[in-house]
């Protein structure tokens, strides 16, 4: 892999098509057709009021009676807890503001390159007689301050700057929840203002000409003004600058190194983990919905909030096989943090000691944001995050994890699916638990047609927990619980429907999917949750109906994120060609002009009811007004994707290159990290794997899965062996390394 540069072209029309830096705190988004445009953010700048909490009556159990009598009016306002006299319907963050700066002479922003190896943005300038000049922006890695290099050249003298706080394009908005006009000054080569929020902290952004150097900073907090007024008058910016520098020498050096034969999918993957660096940076704030980059003109869709149905898990997966577990820091400490919230939300809702719950969309307070019922009742939110948790033990190979995350969500998670448990006649002579109300995430709304028997997103959610209690129990010395087993043995493992006289997955008893639906959840048992093998005797012929109806239902209706999801289902499935091609509609369908990661579709006639509505209008033409939708967890997933292409970490057994895409000859990788905290590399040519590499960073049990047949051989130190086709088992001393060579 060849860490150079990325570049962008101007125009660059709206903030969404921006390139971004980010630092986990502070966001950036730098745009601009005859004006640079810098938009600026601070993730963590909530309105938090109207966050409601779970009803005393808000049970399961009361859930239940009210969908069985069919009473959608009770359903409603048992989740509806809002004072609507005191403003916002929910808690939502709020963009800075925009610093527009307009150059003499004619010059405009031609070109942005993104230096990878030290983070750093070089924006080239063009007037009209062909004549060029650069300005450079950086970000410090620890402090919520950037800055701009450049002013200084003869031809860029008499640059105007200006700063617009957010409230410029939002104040009728603002106003209506009771927010103030910030105040705002501006001293010469300086300006800033301070916006403040009737409950909550202000939020201040300064910028000040230092020597030719434009300095930007952001502050949050009871003494924000004074704060980022100093840090833009007063830092050191070449210690800034060679700490950001030795940040992303060491970012690069950690993540697997890709030289992948399809260029588009090579870009893909660097722009995800350069995203990934200021979504999800240690020491930062736990990423949402846009991380740290948000609009300045409106409110970010869905508040920017967390989304636990699958938002999360998927903004955070990459992390994992890119080796860059400490990018997990600032969500283990959120939810750490909300264990109580989620012990009391459990407690209440299944009325049983230990559950936890955690609903669907909060805020980073973990208050209930809307009152979409389904979306709160979903207990896969919680059992999915404590599967995240266990398989950051499993990569990482620490106990702490283990004991301080992931036991705690895995037994509060089970907790409360016991307590929705019953069981019934199987009709074989015996019987089997059964969930009587669950849900398949947003299929339906909020309808109580919303709901069902057995939802299969549900099953694999809680077969995923009950298998891996007793390996966490064992782990940690903790007792094993006689009802996971019974789970196991007891609880089917989906809901078959009938379809055409042939049976297949369902979303719940009696419910066929009929229709393109964005959340692939009734596939849940093979990813996420991976609690069975699709191409194993016993599943591969439902896995199969289900798949083939899946793609007959299309992805009209699909939005971003449900491309990688397809992909990685697809190569679960040992469909690596089907798994390219989902990636490639997602490059091409869902990213804007400027590589920026959408929700919607980026044009009209490539989607259906998530379309930008060009085709109701006259002539096709897009509104002036058209609004994008900008969301990280795609992109993100999209690094899991490609990684997964290439190795697998499935039940405890990797595997490399199961299949390779046809069009797929000459390739290599390295340092793609596993469960069990292996290392995996590997090298094709000619579409043919020559060699694969494990180093064990903490030793044990290897089990791996090669393509390698017979001939190959087994390189260890101090001598070579034959090696078996299919299937290697062996031990691992901390830091060693095998080779596997094709014949």
């Amino acid at each position: 892999m060849h860490l150079s540069s990325l570049e962008w072209d101007f125009p660059l029309p709206r903030c969404h098509t921006g390139i971004p830096l980010g630092n986990g705190v502070q966001g950036l988004l730098i745009w601009g057709e005859d004006k640079l445009c810098i938009t600026i953010a601070r993730a963590g700048f909530w309105v938090h009021r109207h966050g409601s909490q779970f009803r005393a009556n808000a049970t399961y159990r009361e859930v239940k009676r009210i969908v069985d009598a069919r009473d959608e009016a009770a359903l409603c306002s048992l989740f509806v807890n809002r004072d609507e006299a005191r403003g916002p319907e929910r808690p939502f963050q709020i963009g800075g503001g925009r610093l527009e700066i307009a150059f003499p002479g004619g010059f405009r922003p031609l070109q942005g390159r993104v230096y990878l190896a030290e983070g750093k943005v070089e924006i080239i300038l063009e007037n009209p007689k062909g004549e060029t000049a650069s300005l450079w922006i950086s970000q410090a890695m620890g402090q919520e301050l950037a800055w701009i290099e450049g002013f200084k050249a003869p031809a860029l003298q008499g640059t105007e700057i200006t700063l617009y706080p957010a409230w410029d394009y939002l104040a009728e908005t603002l106003r209506q929840v009771g927010i103030e006009p910030p105040r705002c000054w501006a001293e010469g080569d300086e300006g800033g203002f301070l916006q403040t929020l009737p409950e909550d902290d202000p939020l201040a952004v300064d910028w000040r000409k230092r020597d030719g150097t434009l300095v930007l900073g952001t502050a949050l907090g009871a003494d924000a003004e004074k704060e980022v007024r100093a840090l833009v008058a007063t830092a050191d910016l070449e210690e800034a600058g060679r700490a950001a520098r030795e940040w992303w020498l060491a970012y690069w050096a950690d993540v697997p190194k890709l030289e992948l034969p399809d260029v588009e999918l090579q870009h893909a993957y660097l722009l995800g983990l350069f995203k990934q660096a200021g979504l999800s940076t240690p020491g930062g704030v736990a990423a949402t919905l846009q991380g740290p980059w948000m609009e300045e003109d409106r409110i970010p869709p869905w508040s920017n909030d967390y989304h636990f149905n699958i938002n999360v898990q998927l903004v955070y997966g990459s992390v994992m096989p890119s080796n860059r577990l400490d990018h997990f820091a600032p969500l283990w400490d959120l939810i750490r943090a909300w264990f109580p919230t989620l012990r009391e939300n459990g407690e209440q809702f299944f009325e049983r000691k230990g559950a936890m719950m955690l609903p669907h969309a909060v805020d980073d307070r973990c208050q209930v944001i809307g009152s979409f019922w389904t979306g709160t009742i979903d207990h896969a939110c919680s059992a999915w995050m404590a599967q995240m948790a266990w398989l950051h033990y499993r990569y990482a190979m620490d106990e702490s994890i283990l004991r301080e995350i992931a036991w705690p969500l895995l037994v509060g998670a089970f907790e409360g699916y016991w307590a929705m448990l019953e069981r019934m006649e199987d009709g074989k002579g015996g019987w089997r638990f059964s969930i009587p109300l669950s849900v398949s995430p947003e299929y339906n709304g909020s309808s109580l047609n919303a709901c069902g028997r057995d939802a299969s997103f549900q099953l694999a959610a809680l077969h995923c927990v009950a298998a891996i209690l007793p390996k966490a129990a064992a782990v940690l010395g903790e007792l094993v619980d006689a009802r996971w087993e019974e789970v196991s043995r007891h609880l089917p493992p989906y809901t078959i429907v009938e379809g055409n006289g042939k049976t297949r997955i369902g979303l719940w008893e009696g419910q066929d999917l009929a229709e393109s639906h964005r959340h692939h959840a009734h596939l849940a048992s093979i990813w996420p949750f991976a609690t069975l093998e699709p191409l194993a005797p016993e599943h591969w012929e439902i896995v199969g109906r289900s798949m083939r109806h899946w793609g007959v239902m299309g992805a009209g209706k699909w939005t971003g994120w449900c491309l990688p999801w397809a992909s990685i289902l697809c190569t679960r499935c040992g469909l690596p060609d089907a798994a390219v091609a989902w990636l490639k509609w997602w490059q091409q369908v869902f990213t804007n002009v400027g590589h920026g990661t959408l929700h919607d579709p980026d044009f009209g006639g490539a989607g259906g009811s998530w379309s930008d509505g060009v085709l109701d209008k006259p002539g096709f033409e897009r509104d002036a007004n058209f609004k994008e939708i900008m969301q990280m967890d795609a992109a993100m997933a999209v690094v899991t994707a490609i990684l997964d292409l290439l190795v697998q970490s499935r039940d405890e057994t990797i595997t490399v290159l199961s299949r390779l895409p046809k069009h797929w000859r000459d390739f290599r990788f390295s340092g793609i990290r596993t469960e069990g905290a292996f290392f995996v590399g590997a090298e094709v040519v000619l579409g043919k794997v020559k060699q694969i590499s494990v180093r064990a960073e903490k030793g044990g049990v290897l089990r791996l899965r090669h393509p390698l047949g017979e001939g190959a051989r087994l390189q260890r130190a101090p001598c070579a062996e034959p090696l078996l086709p299919g299937l290697l088992v062996i031990t691992l001393e901390p830091g060693e390394e095998v080779l596997l060579f094709s014949k």
